[in-house]
This record gives C-alpha cells, sequence and structure tokens, in this order.
C-alpha cells in the first residue's frame, strides 16, 4: 500500500505529454466562447499531461502565471497526472495588460470545449471524466481560477475543487488588476467547492532593490485564504518564491525573468515536488473520495520536502 510520503514522489502512472495547437478564428467573447468546430481543436493551444495507463482519470485544468509559457509547468503537471489525473494546461494569452477579463473568458471556453473536444486530443484507451472539473491556477492564473469559481464567467462544467498556486490579485492593497477578486471581508469568497490556497514564503518579499515582490502582501495568498468560506485549506512553503514550483528549466526571455525578477530560495525541485504533491493530495480527497494523504499532510504526520510555516484548514 502506498504511503503518504508517496504523495510527493512521481505515482504509479508513466505520463504522456502532449501539445495540441489551438483553432483558427477562435472567439472567446462572453456571448460566444467556442468556436464552431470545438471536436477538432480547442479554442486556445494547449498542454496536455495525462497517464500513460488506459483507464479513465478526472480532469484538472492548469492556469499558468502572468505573462509565462504553459510549458514552464511540464514537470509539476506530469507529477500530477502520475498520480490518476489528466492536467490541461492552456496557453491564455501571449501578451497582456493589468485586465484579466480576456483570460477569464479564454479559461471559460477551454473548459466549455473540454466535453466535445478533449477526448479527440487524449491517446486511445484514455478517457476523461468530465462529470465535473477541477480548476488551480499559479499566479495570476490563481486569480482567474477564483473568478471562474465566483461565476466571472459561466462554464458547462461543474466545480469539483479549486487550488490556487500562489494567486495574486494585483501589485498591492488599493491596486488591484480588474476584475479584483478579493473584498477584504471574512468569508467573501464563496465558491461551489472546496479551495486549496498555497502560498510562499518569500513570494511578499523584493528580489532586490530594483524590482518589487512578486506576490505582495496584502493581494496573494494569506489574503485569499482569509477570505475563502470553508471548507479550505493554506499551505505555506517557508523558505521558497513564487516561481520556484516551475520547471528546473525555463527558456527564452520568459523563462530568465522568472528567475530574475522573483525571490528564490534555489533549487526548484523541492518546491514542485509539494507542490504537486499537495495538489495530488487535495484532489484525491475532494474528487476521488480518498482523504488520506491530505490528513497527513494536515496532521504532519508525513515528511514534506519543504518547510510548512502555514498549515492551516477551515471545516464545514
Amino acid at each position: 500500500m502506498a504511503s503518504a510520503g508517496d504523495v510527493f514522489d512521481h505515482g504509479r502512472h508513466g505520463t504522456s505529454l502532449a501539445r495540441v495547437e489551438q483553432a483558427k478564428n477562435t472567439r472567446c467573447s462572453a456571448a460566444s466562447r467556442v468556436d464552431a468546430e470545438p471536436q477538432q481543436s480547442p479554442p486556445k493551444a494547449l498542454l496536455i499531461a495525462a497517464p500513460c495507463d488506459a483507464g479513465e482519470y478526472p480532469v484538472v485544468v492548469f492556469l499558468h502565471g502572468y505573462l509565462c509559457n504553459n510549458y514552464f509547468y511540464s514537470q509539476l503537471i506530469q507529477h500530477v497526472a502520475s498520480h490518476g489525473f489528466i492536467v490541461v494546461c492552456p496557453q491564455l494569452y501571449t501578451v497582456s495588460g493589468p485586465d484579466t477579463t480576456g483570460e477569464i473568458n479564454s479559461a471559460a471556453a477551454v473548459i466549455d470545449w473540454l466535453a466535445a473536444g478533449l477526448s479527440s486530443k487524449l491517446a486511445p484507451g484514455i478517457r476523461p471524466n468530465l462529470a465535473a472539473v477541477s480548476i488551480s491556477g499559479h499566479s495570476r492564473g490563481g486569480k482567474v481560477a477564483f473568478a471562474l469559481g465566483l461565476g466571472h464567467a459561466k462554464t458547462s462544467l461543474p466545480l469539483a475543487a479549486l487550488i490556487a498556486v500562489d494567486p495574486v490579485d494585483g501589485t498591492g492593497m488599493g491596486n488591484q488588476t480588474p476584475p479584483p477578486i478579493l473584498a477584504y471581508k471574512p468569508n467573501a469568497i464563496r465558491v461551489p467547492a472546496p479551495v486549496m490556497v498555497i502560498g510562499t514564503g518569500l513570494g511578499e518579499l523584493p528580489r532586490n532593490a530594483l524590482f518589487p515582490p512578486c506576490a505582495p502582501l496584502g493581494v496573494s495568498h494569506a489574503a485569499f485564504y482569509d477570505e475563502c468560506a470553508a471548507p479550505a485549506c493554506h499551505l505555506v512553503a517557508r523558505d521558497y518564491g513564487h516561481t520556484d514550483m516551475m520547471d528546473d528549466v525555463t527558456t527564452g526571455a520568459k523563462g530568465l525573468a522568472t528567475r530574475a525578477l522573483c525571490k528564490s530560495g534555489g533549487a526548484r525541485a523541492p518546491m514542485r515536488r509539494f507542490v504537486a504533491g499537495a495538489m495530488v493530495a487535495f484532489l484525491n480527497k475532494w474528487v476521488q473520495g480518498k482523504p488520506e494523504w491530505l490528513d497527513a499532510v494536515r496532521e504532519q504526520t508525513v515528511a514534506a520536502p519543504v518547510v510548512l510555516s502555514a498549515v492551516e484548514f477551515r471545516d464545514e
């Protein structure tokens, strides 16, 4: 029988990683978010991590951070997939301004496409379970995940779970990007699913005197968790930074920026193992009905690969 510590290691499934090109002439407005032939191609380019073993698996949509490429998370999403999940990571945009409305609608369009189109993009024998979908996101992608959970864009699939990885709502209190998510009121964030918020201890600190924090105090993980209605949980990796869960190598100018702009705890592998394992433990409880791994994280009877400065749970 697998031990709780195994959640922080790759699971029993081998994984595949596939890129899927975006449909041509896709419209992602609120009024019409799915292209005319959704079964052929998705409304946004995708990176899909899936188990190699034939079977039916729950689906997680993972939303990338601000000005990041979706493939910066390839190692993270493969870890999650190895435990029996299909992870769909859309490229929401190449360049974007402060308003997140466009990417909220784009993410909703991808979710609406899943029922008709995802099966055709998976290997034979791999079947998505789309009774509900889980949504996760990093940084600004975490904000978008919350926006979807709060109904800023309607989706055709019910929400199973929501996981925000070091979410950011703007550049500081009073400077939230539209649409603002934080209301600075207890229980203001009520989504129809359990919520996990993962934070970083270094994200709220500046990289140096020239750059502001990547996850500023007051608009990052602690503020989000403070407003989440139960059930919710909050885990904080004390010694790691805002981009430390990304791939070991992130190429190009954007990839270099993930190293240069945000304060880091060093090697990314421990933080990536922790984030992926925490996601799996949470999904196993709330999607698969298997609470053992999350209970072990909560009770701290399992050795996490990082030091945790916060382990908080808010029960129903």
